[in-house]
């Protein structure tokens, strides 16, 4: 069976992706993740993934392309041209799968499912209806076992990447913990100053630092390193993040990709989560989690990208001692 899993939007999405892609490929002759551009790099570390089509669909994302310069014509080729059996849409609970669904439709798959709230019409040959305040990661494989797809005996659901490198030679040896300070929505954002206390505080207490951020960051993670900790500002491709955090002792982040990748590594995550978006569907999956911020403050279920609340509350009064305090909860945890 030739089998195409959609998951269109970024590179926390697509890890959370991954428990479906698995069970789909215990069938699938060959599995083939189509994705967007932010989603890539994820995709080409699941499991069971043979081939990745790259689109940017011109209804995800925070900037969009334009229809016309979508090359929507093109995408729909190269789909009939692999001409699948079957698919799996997923998108996130707040999404809808059918724009997706018609243009596989077009490009001739002969079986579709997804989670749809909206009527489908002809568009969907399996319509299924997730349950409420399901775990991204936990609707996929929902969706996965509704189309037919069983995981494979022993695999517990967790997410999980391919094989990561040996990354001592950025960090270091001993223990360390990763402090990420960036985010892809500033509403998901603590204060860079706390950051920068916390990587002190964290030091002050014993532990080894190692800061990390992407490019366009580097000035970020200068900041919250300081003096006390390694920054890796810049110097991480995906593979090797998903190295460093999986030799930590625990990660310090917010609710951004970086959070899903420790997850698949097995990693505890002390997890800065803005509640613009339920814990309950997008907090760290599988893994020892303490959960910082408030959950109910006046922003949350908002979605919004910046902050609509004056002073940022539901993360302004976490503290560095709150910080520290979590990752000696998860050391414990995991010892």
């Amino acid at each position: 069976m030739n089998v195409l899993v959609v998951r269109l939007d970024s590179f926390g999405d697509v890890l959370l992706a991954g428990p479906a892609v698995r069970a789909a490929a215990t069938r699938a002759s060959r599995l083939t993740l189509l994705c967007g551009p932010l989603g890539e790099p994820a995709a080409r570390m699941l499991p069971g993934v043979d081939d990745v089509i790259v689109w940017q669909a011109p209804w995800e994302g925070v900037r969009p392309p334009m229809v016309e310069d979508a090359d929507v014509p093109g995408l729909v080729a190269e789909v009939r041209a692999g001409a699948y059996d079957t698919a799996l849409v997923l998108t996130s609970f707040h999404q809808s799968p059918l724009p997706t669904a018609l243009l596989l439709r077009l490009a001739g798959v002969g079986r579709i499912g997804a989670d749809s709230v909206d009527h489908p019409g002809q568009l969907l040959d399996v319509r299924h209806q997730r349950l409420p305040d399901r775990h991204e990661a936990e609707a996929g494989l929902d969706l996965a076992l509704a189309m037919g797809f069983q995981p494979r005996a022993g695999d517990d659901g967790r997410l999980r990447v391919l094989p990561v490198p040996d990354t001592a030679t950025l960090t270091g040896n001993g223990p360390y913990v990763v402090v990420h300070p960036g985010a892809s929505a500033p509403a998901r954002s603590w204060d860079a100053e706390r950051h920068a206390e916390a990587a002190q505080s964290l030091a002050d207490a014993g532990h080894r630092v190692v800061v990390t951020g992407g490019p366009a960051e580097t000035a970020l993670t200068h900041l919250v390193s300081g003096d006390v900790a390694i920054d890796l500002g810049g110097r991480t491709t995906p593979r090797t993040l998903a190295g460093v955090l999986s030799g930590a002792d625990a990660l310090v982040s917010g609710n951004t990709g970086p959070a899903h990748l420790a997850a698949a590594v097995g990693t505890p995550v002390v997890s800065l989560f803005a509640p613009v978006v339920p814990a309950s569907r997008w907090a760290p999956y599988g893994v020892p989690t303490v959960l910082l911020g408030d959950q109910r403050a006046a922003c949350a279920g908002t979605r919004a990208r910046h902050c609509p609340v004056p002073g940022h509350p539901c993360l302004g009064d976490v503290t560095a001692h709150d910080v520290v305090s979590a990752v000696r909860k998860l050391l414990k945890e995991s010892a």
